[in-house]
């Protein structure tokens, strides 16, 4: 028998689904948070209680940078799906970059945009 270069297009479009949902979830938490930093979500009460803004400044320059950087992570995985989804088009989805051969199901499943098996991936990260 042999070794299977591709996943079929059943296989496929499976993954297709996976990664529409992941990508609604994903898009549903960016523009949340994009509401968040762009103060549309807010009851803000700031100019109505300066004793505590000087103290709540601090926090909330913090959570704000930390706002930024998981919203910048989440733009970088909707690329990633977006990316993933071509390859599904293209068919050259679930195939490793490094080896050509068929990443597991089970790694696809849990993190659909990968492109390296976790063998590649320890590889690559060793090389580095």
């Amino acid at each position: 028998m042999t070794e299977k270069t591709r996943y079929s297009d059943e296989e496929l479009e499976e993954f297709r689904q996976i990664i529409n949902e992941k990508m609604e979830l994903a898009k549903r938490d960016y523009d949340q948070m994009m509401r968040v930093l762009m103060n549309q979500d807010s009851n803000d009460v700031d100019d109505t209680s300066p004793t505590y803004k000087a103290l709540e400044e601090g926090s909330a320059t913090q959570s704000k940078e930390e706002l930024i950087q998981f919203a910048a992570r989440q733009q970088k995985f909707i690329q990633g799906l977006k990316a993933a989804l071509q390859r599904i088009d293209n068919k050259t989805y679930g195939i490793d970059r490094i080896t050509g051969k068929l990443i597991p199901k089970e790694r696809l499943r849990a993190v659909p945009h990968a492109t390296l098996s976790v063998e590649s991936k320890e590889l690559e990260k060793k090389r580095k």
